[in-house]
C-alpha cells in the first residue's frame, strides 16, 4: 500500500477516538469490509479506562473521548477481523495507543450494545471469509433456519441482522479453515476466553453457539444441545447443533426450534 492510501486509513481511524466504546466494533467491521486482505491499518486511540469529556481549555471542548487499554483494543481488533502487529503506548502529551494491524482473511464480528442474542460459530470457512458473510455456502441451514425462526428478515446479511433485529454474530476462533477439524483445543480455549470477555462487556441477552464441537473441546466434553449449566461472562449459553448440510441428524425444523428456544426462553434457575 502506498503512503497516501495508508494515510487515509490512519486518518479515518483517528475519528474512532470519539466513538462510544461499544460502537467501535461496528465501525471496524465496516472498515474490514472495504479493506483488502493483508492491507495495513493504523489506529490511534487515547489510553486509559472509561470515558472523558474534554474541558473548556481544549481545542475541541466538550467532546467525548473514549479511553482504551491495550488488552481491550486488542480484543476488539481481533474480533473485527484484524491481526494485531503491535500496540505502542505514546506518552507524549495525552497518553495514546498507536495500534498497527493487518486485515485478516476472516469474518468481522457484528456486535454492539443491546443485543437480544449473540450467535457464535466455531470458526469461518475459507469460503465464507472470502464472501464476507457467515454460513454463506449453499446447503448450510443457518440462514434458512434464521429466516424460518423469525430472527432474520434478510438472507445472508449480518449487518441488517444486528441493526434491525439486535442479533449479533461472532466466532469462537477467528482463523478461517477449510474444515473445523483443523482447529486445535488451545484455539478453542482461547476463543472461549475472548467470547467470555465480549459477553461480559456487551451483555447480550443470551449466547447461542452453533455447533457442539467447540464447547465440548474447551468447556464440557459431555455437553448436549440446549441450555448449559455454565454462563460466559454472566450471559446464559445455549448450544445448538451444527447447521452444516453434513449434519444429517438435525434437519431445518430442528434448527428452527433450537433458535426460537434460545431467543425466546431463558434457562431454568
Amino acid at each position: 500500500m502506498d503512503p497516501e492510501t495508508f494515510a487515509v486509513y490512519e486518518g479515518a481511524a483517528e475519528r474512532h477516538q470519539h466513538l462510544p466504546h461499544e460502537r467501535l466494533p461496528g465501525a471496524l467491521a465496516d472498515l474490514h469490509r472495504v479493506t483488502a486482505v493483508g492491507a495495513p491499518v493504523v489506529l490511534t486511540l487515547f489510553a486509559g479506562e472509561g470515558t472523558r469529556i474534554t474541558d473548556v481549555d481544549d481545542d475541541l471542548a466538550g467532546r467525548r473521548v473514549s479511553l482504551w487499554t491495550p488488552a481491550r483494543v486488542s480484543d476488539v481488533l481481533v474480533g473485527a477481523g484484524f491481526e494485531v502487529d503491535a500496540i505502542e503506548e505514546l506518552l507524549t502529551g495525552r497518553p495514546q495507543l498507536r495500534v498497527t494491524a493487518r486485515r485478516a482473511q476472516t469474518l468481522a464480528d457484528h456486535v454492539g450494545p443491546g443485543m437480544r442474542l449473540l450467535l457464535c460459530g466455531l470458526n469461518p470457512s475459507l469460503y465464507s471469509a472470502d464472501v464476507g458473510v457467515n454460513y454463506a455456502r449453499p446447503g448450510n441451514r443457518f440462514w434458512p433456519a434464521m429466516l424460518e425462526a423469525g430472527l432474520a428478515t434478510v438472507d445472508r446479511d449480518p449487518w441488517h441482522l444486528l441493526r434491525h433485529h439486535a442479533v449479533g454474530t461472532t466466532d469462537l476462533v477467528k482463523r478461517a479453515t477449510v474444515a473445523a477439524d483443523e482447529l486445535t483445543r488451545d484455539e478453542y480455549a482461547a476463543g472461549v476466553a475472548r467470547v467470555e470477555r465480549l459477553c461480559a462487556w456487551l451483555r447480550p441477552g443470551a449466547l447461542y453457539l452453533v455447533g457442539l464441537a467447540g464447547w465440548r473441546a474447551a468447556v464440557d466434553r459431555k455437553a448436549t444441545a440446549g441450555w448449559q449449566p455454565d454462563t460466559l461472562g454472566g450471559v446464559p449459553v445455549y448450544v445448538g447443533p451444527s447447521t452444516s448440510g453434513l449434519n444429517a441428524s438435525t434437519q431445518l425444523p430442528g434448527h428452527v426450534a433450537h433458535l426460537r428456544t434460545a431467543a425466546g426462553d431463558r434457562p431454568p434457575t
